[in-house]
């Protein structure tokens, strides 16, 4: 065949659409679960991930798992954690279950359930902008990637995180904070200040000539309550490890200026003095260990691996502002461990412990050793009949439509910093409030019928910001994935839309694999709890963020 004619073949394989019976775009943790429950319900089911790997944050450097109750965790996310346990021979010490795990340890599990449900799966595919989506009323028809390839579908999932099917579907979406009265939540909007994660010493915030430290933001704050389209703080969760011989030393980004963190050397200052020593390096970025030497690393503290107030443009960015977003997230983080590592500033004994650690040699080797996943705590959200709230975590915790629960703090990241009206820094936005663990109910997935009937949302679902801070989580995200492959399965079986799929047939399903849909705390667990306080070390001064 003459070249050209061979280019044309290539070309009209590439645009010639492909039909399945669901289309899962994104390969979350909930995206994931949501193709594997669909596949295993008969579903034709093609999994498009724009990247070249699947899990999302599960196995994008979350690895300390953040399971809040962990009786509240069944059907395939619960399999996916006994999954990882095998590799890990847990049984051998009765404990089955691996809460904590190397990414590529997760990775591969996920990949093998993939394979076995027979899910197809399709890497590099990322959603065409602007005009992704083919529509037909309230009928998604197909969509269209970067590459020109086309899919059909009878239903789809939007299970990224940054919902771009749903919002080229143009259903209602919103991002950002609702007023504290929006939905009557007394956690809502921008917060008066907060003990956690905050500066505990006066730091000074101003440069010589009177402006802002970098880092620093600049703008008007907000009152109490008020509604802002702020966006909590994202980072990269680090997979650092302590044993040499796997260790590779904290990079140099390539725009490092030491003066970025000019704000991060004063506070290290002010904290020696005020702590009469030198500050850890845990005090400073949260170490959770997980197998082989290795551990999880998070923000902690005032100043540290959050680049915050720097994402505001990511949730309705385009793709070369997510990217641009993306890498200086990237170039901030790797900044911050580079400065604590080598500046001379950094008291010396914590400089030697930052030093004990680095990035790990079998960890993310095609993206230099570096998490292939920015932590996207939260982006856009669906707008739909049903938000949930924070009532719906605290006091209204049944649901009708039940299809798992969630448990986890209502947890939000610093949002800003700024400076304050005594020319000291100050972080807003930090939320930590306990929950009663809770129902979820299957409407959050499901945009309004008016707008879509053949879209379900098991990751930017519909919840406010008080609310998603707590229902976020990775495990969360896989048992609500779970119900929408189920769900996805029994539209299609019935053609209907899935805004009318039988609830009580879909949580007889969930429930025969092994859904939780209610909380019951052992006596066992009240004796352990006491237990723990007898024997625990005392607790730290101010606790640390998990997530």
């Amino acid at each position: 065949m003459k070249p050209l004619l061979l280019l044309a073949a290539i070309s009209s394989t590439l645009m010639a659409q492909t039909s399945y019976d669901l289309i899962v775009y994104g390969g979350t943790a909930g995206g994931v679960m949501t193709a594997i429950s669909g596949a295993r319900h008969g579903l034709k089911t093609l999994l498009l991930e724009p990247g070249q790997h699947v899990g999302g944050m599960a196995t994008g450097g979350l690895s300390r798992t953040d399971v809040g109750k962990r009786d509240v965790l069944g059907g395939l996310a619960l399999e996916f954690y006994y999954r990882v346990g095998e590799r890990y021979q847990m049984r051998r010490y009765n404990v089955p279950v691996a809460w904590f795990y190397e990414p590529r340890i997760g990775e591969s599990v996920l990949r093998e359930m993939l394979a076995e449900a027979g899910v197809t799966v399709h890497y590099g595919h990322r959603l065409r902008e602007q005009s992704g989506v083919l529509k037909s009323g309230t009928t998604i028809r197909e969509i269209t990637t970067e590459n020109g390839a086309r899919f059909a579908a009878k239903v789809f999932a939007d299970a990224t995180y940054e919902g771009d099917l749903m919002a080229q579907a143009k259903v209602s979406y919103t991002f950002g904070r609702e007023s504290s009265a929006q939905y009557n939540e007394s956690l809502g909007g921008v917060r008066d200040r907060t003990p956690l994660h905050q500066f505990l010493v006066d730091v000074n915030a101003l440069g010589p000539d009177g402006k802002p430290l970098p880092e620093v933001g600049s703008g008007p704050v907000g009152k109490p309550g008020e509604a802002d389209q702020r966006i909590q703080a994202y980072n990269f969760r680090v997979i650092a490890t302590n044993v040499p011989a796997n260790r590779i030393a904290w990079p140099k980004p390539a725009n490092y200026s030491p003066a970025r963190y000019e704000l991060l050397a004063r506070l290290l200052d002010a904290l020696t003095k005020a702590k009469g020593r030198p500050p850890v390096f845990h005090e400073l970025t949260l170490i959770a260990n997980i197998p082989n030497g290795k551990a999880d690393f998070n923000n902690n503290g005032a100043f540290s691996s959050d680049y915050i107030g720097k994402n505001y443009a990511y949730p309705n960015g385009d793709y070369a502002t997510r990217a641009r977003i993306w890498q200086e997230h990237i170039e901030y983080q790797q900044g911050f461990y580079y400065f604590l590592a080598n500046d001379p500033r950094v008291p010396p004994t914590l400089q030697q412990e930052v030093r004990e650690w680095g990035l790990p040699k079998d960890e993310y080797e095609d993206t230099g050793h570096w998490p292939h996943q920015l932590y996207v705590r939260e982006a856009r959200r669906l707008v739909s009949d049903f938000v949930l709230t924070q009532k719906d975590l605290q006091t209204d915790l049944t649901k009708p439509d039940v299809i798992g629960m969630g448990s986890y703090n209502s947890d939000s990241h610093n949002l800003q910093r700024f400076v304050n009206a005594k020319g000291f820094a100050e972080n807003e936005g930090d939320m930590q409030v306990p929950v009663t663990p809770y129902q979820i109910p299957f409407r959050i997935v499901l945009p309004r019928k008016a707008e879509a009937t053949n879209l379900l949302v098991p990751v930017c679902f519909a919840a406010s910001h008080v609310a998603y801070s707590s229902a976020r989580m990775e495990p969360q995200y896989m048992i609500i994935g779970h119900a929408a492959g189920v769900a996805a399965a029994m539209a299609i079986r019935n053609n209907q839309p899935v805004q009318e799929v039988a609830i009580p047939q879909l949580q007889q399903t969930l429930k025969s694999e092994g859904a939780v849909f209610n909380y019951q705390r052992s006596p066992q667990q009240d004796s352990l709890d006491l237990l723990r306080k007898r024997f625990a070390p005392a607790p730290p001064a101010r606790s640390n963020h998990e997530l």
